[in-house]
């Protein structure tokens, strides 16, 4: 930036103004002025006085000579003595006139020494001017370089939140499935504490569930085997690979429990010999069914050579009286489910709300924390937990 420069009407040089000099330059060119100002009143003052006592002096000595000429002088004389009267009177006029020269002299130096002052404060004030803008300038650029850092330190993290959710996404089904799985074997074993269950191991071939039901006594009643899927869509090969693992195991009942169900399945129903049922019916259907197995395992043990265990199961579980006693045992968990519902709305609506807090107030805190970083710089530290929010889990 270039710096202006002033012309000093003393030395008659140009002096380079900066903002550091200005002020001082200010201060000292008005100390100046004034002094000038000073001499000048002084020097009018005293051409006044000077005027003022040669023309009294002047007068009364012409007075003076007037009125003895007037006593002894003729006609003659007293012509000679009014010509030197008009030309003492010219020269009180040429001293008039150089007084007024002298006030006219004043004045200008007076407009110069404004002019002057004007002249150092516009000068000055583009300096600082200018000076102000370059600043601002640069700190507008370092701004938007620090902006730019910051939006590409969100975009990073932005970046890093969709490949966590991705990620994420990607292992929720299976995991969402296993689960479901481990909280309906442990519903299982709670409810029925009698029964055997147990999962069939990763990696090998089979259901994932196996519930060996237990009559009074330790009899054993039946095996039901469990399939449970947790899934966007119902797909038709589960049937056919159930009735294939429930032939291997000879087991008597196999049951699949699904998020997605068959086309117009509202609640359960028996296709192809297999029973399919959501998660929230899988507990009084399972009731049902043990119940189903224990009587026929009694009657089976007095009614040897009739039938076969597999037909009287097969033809009680197709008839409409076990129907009938699913259908009461569902009412009652459809009521309780309710209840539950309601419940869980409540909760949710509660976690919700206090998760939109908890949310803000994070949310405030990075951003006051930006804010004193982008003003302390590195000084201030990293915070722990502030860098890179790992993306919020949601239960299933």
């Amino acid at each position: 930036m270039v710096e202006p420069t002033i012309a000093c009407p003393s030395c008659r040089t140009e002096i380079r103004l900066t903002e550091q000099l200005a002020a001082p330059l200010l201060a000292a060119e008005r100390r100046a002025i004034a002094t000038r100002e000073a001499e000048v009143a002084q020097a009018r003052a005293a051409l006044a006085e000077e005027v003022a006592s040669r023309v009294g002096a002047e007068r009364g000595r012409l007075a003076a000579e007037a009125r003895v000429a007037a006593q002894v002088a003729s006609a003659a004389e007293v012509g000679e003595m009014r010509a030197a009267l008009a030309a003492r009177d010219t020269k009180l006029a040429a001293a008039q006139a150089a007084q007024a020269d002298a006030i006219r002299a004043e004045r200008a130096f007076a407009d110069k020494t404004r002019e002057l002052d004007l002249t150092i404060e516009t000068r000055v004030g583009q300096a600082l001017g200018a000076a102000r803008d370059q600043a601002r300038r640069e700190t507008e650029e370092a701004m938007k370089l620090k902006v730019a850092e910051k939006e590409q330190v969100i975009a990073g993290m932005q970046r890093t939140i969709e490949e966590l959710k991705r990620r994420s996404e990607q292992g929720s089904q299976q995991l969402q499935g296993e689960v479901l799985e481990l909280d309906l074997e442990a519903q299982l074993a709670a409810r029925f504490p009698h029964d055997l269950v147990e999962p069939v191991g990763r990696g090998l071939t089979g259901a994932d569930l196996i519930q060996r039901v237990r009559g009074p006594g330790g009899m054993a009643a039946g095996v039901i085997l469990w399939e449970v899927k947790r899934t966007k869509a119902w797909n038709a090969e589960w049937l056919v690979k159930l009735r294939g693992d429930q032939r291997a195991l000879g087991a008597q009942v196999g049951l699949i429990v699904s998020e997605a169900l068959p086309k117009g399945v509202e609640s359960f129903e028996l296709i192809d010999g297999v029973w399919v049922a959501p998660p929230r019916l899988a507990l009084p259907l399972a009731t049902a069914l043990r119940a189903t197995l224990v009587d026929l395992a009694k009657a089976g043990a007095v009614r040897d050579g009739q039938a076969t265990k597999m037909e009287l199961v097969y033809d009680y579980l197709t008839g409409p009286r076990f129907r009938h006693r699913v259908e009461a045992i569902v009412e009652k968990f459809r009521a309780m489910e309710d209840d539950l519902k309601s419940e869980r709305a409540r909760t949710l609506k509660a976690w919700a709300r206090r998760e939109m807090q908890i949310q803000g107030v994070i949310e405030a805190t990075m951003g006051m924390y930006g804010d004193l970083e982008g003003i302390a710089g590195k000084a201030l530290g990293e915070l722990k937990g502030l860098d890179a929010p790992a993306p919020d889990g949601q239960d299933g």
